[in-house]
């Protein structure tokens, strides 16, 4: 996404998020204005060296050319190098910008046109475009109870990671319930859109389970699924 750089002083990703690399590694990127901030304040409490940013009270610029606290994994910094490589032949940020806005596009449009799904962020000036976090709102789902809500929501996600359509798309456990659809750059915009009638199907699904029962039946869940299942 394009960032307001002159506006932030710290910025964070991770190569897993980014360039879907491994877990465990991220990035920082720091203004003059958070460095001086570094180098001035004096924590009322220790900081533990993997955390320290700072010695005698200057930047450990060190850390910013290469240097490292702790030995990370070659083989991922290797993937993570190729990974930019791939971005830099495709055009770049730019580019990476263009394929992300064009898979979220197509999304937006399906929620716009789909009545039972809206956004976790309502505001569209602070929706993430790159994780993009719904939420059920047909009435069927509202008159549920909390604790449905959550099984019905998961139960959604469930269905399509069952079918090996999309994998860990459901809420983050401290979120409220509802999906994440990854938009970033290093998903195509057709697997977006081979995915919308996949959600309608799983969302039929768990709305004849869940509707007017108050918790899912048990017995011909796999017809049902046959029955609305998308052609092809």
């Amino acid at each position: 996404m394009n960032l307001p750089w002159e506006r932030l002083d710290v910025v964070t990703w991770s190569w897993q998020k980014a360039l879907g690399g491994e877990g465990a590694h991220g990035m920082l990127a720091l203004s003059p204005r958070s460095i001086e901030r570094l180098e001035t304040h004096r924590p009322g409490w220790p900081i533990p060296k993997l955390l320290r940013l700072t010695e005698q009270g200057k930047l450990i610029e060190g850390l910013f050319r290469g240097e490292s606290i702790n030995t990370p994994s070659q083989l991922c910094v290797e993937d993570a190098l190729d990974a930019l490589i791939w971005a830099e032949e495709i055009g770049g940020l730019p580019a990476m910008i263009r394929r992300t806005e064009a898979s979220y596009a197509a999304l937006a449009n399906w929620v716009a046109h789909t009545p039972w799904v809206g956004y976790l962020a309502a505001d569209d000036a602070v929706r993430s475009h790159v994780s993009v976090c719904l939420v059920l709102v047909a009435p069927w789902y509202q008159a549920l109870t909390a604790a449905d809500q959550d099984a019905a929501a998961r139960r959604l996600a469930g269905l399509l990671a069952a079918e090996d359509v999309a994998y860990d798309i459901d809420a983050n456990p401290s979120a409220p319930p509802g999906l994440r659809i990854w938009c970033g750059a290093t998903v195509e915009e057709s697997d977006i859109r081979a995915l919308l009638p996949w959600l309608d199907w799983a969302h039929g699904v768990v709305e004849r389970e869940y509707a007017g029962a108050g918790a899912p039946r048990s017995q011909g869940a796999n017809a049902l699924a046959d029955e609305l299942r998308p052609a092809g």
